[in-house]
């Protein structure tokens, strides 16, 4: 009988990326969506850990009672640390991502920190948007393996690897 209805965490959300990750340094989201549903490409495929931000405010009846307070972050994709007021309250990889957070919260303003991990296939997907940056032999005998036709003029030269639209370098 004595428990609040939920307060939930609407508006917009700063997400910041790490440097040289092929995302912007950080964007707004307007209202919480998977990375993956936005438009930019540099966003959609980002892989890495992303870091939501969030300021909300809780008033004293919240604290009321000796009442447990409890962070629901629903779904995440793939792995979720939760800071709250600069304390680090734990890592979600499993559901339900759910997170005891009473001895982190305060009266007032409060600073969540969410900081998302996802895999490493979602920048897969996105670089196989775009053209190889090779030209590869066919698969031959599996002990000759698959190597490039032609070695780049940058790499004879000394010469580091121009830009690419892919933000991983491999053989497929």
């Amino acid at each position: 009988t004595d428990v609040l209805p939920p307060l939930k965490l609407e508006g917009s959300w700063r997400v910041t990326f790490p440097p040289d990750s092929g995302a912007p340094p950080e964007i707004m989201l307007e209202e919480l969506i998977s990375l993956h549903k936005h438009p930019d490409e540099r966003i959609k495929y980002f892989s890495g850990t992303a870091t939501y931000h969030k300021t909300f405010n809780l008033t004293e009846e919240y604290f009321r009672n000796d009442r447990r307070l409890y962070l629901d972050l629903g779904k995440v994709e793939n792995i979720a640390e939760v800071v709250l007021n600069g304390k680090a309250l734990g890592i979600l990889w499993k559901s339900p991502f759910i997170i005891d957070i009473t001895d982190a919260a305060k009266i007032g303003e409060n600073k969540l920190e969410i900081k998302v991990t996802n895999v490493w296939v979602n920048r897969l997907i996105g670089d196989e948007q775009h053209p190889p940056e090779y030209e590869y032999k066919p698969r031959g005998f599996r002990w000759m393996g698959r190597g490039i036709k032609k070695i780049p003029e940058w790499f004879t030269r000394g010469e580091p690897k121009p830009p690419s639209k892919r933000a991983v370098s491999y053989t497929h």
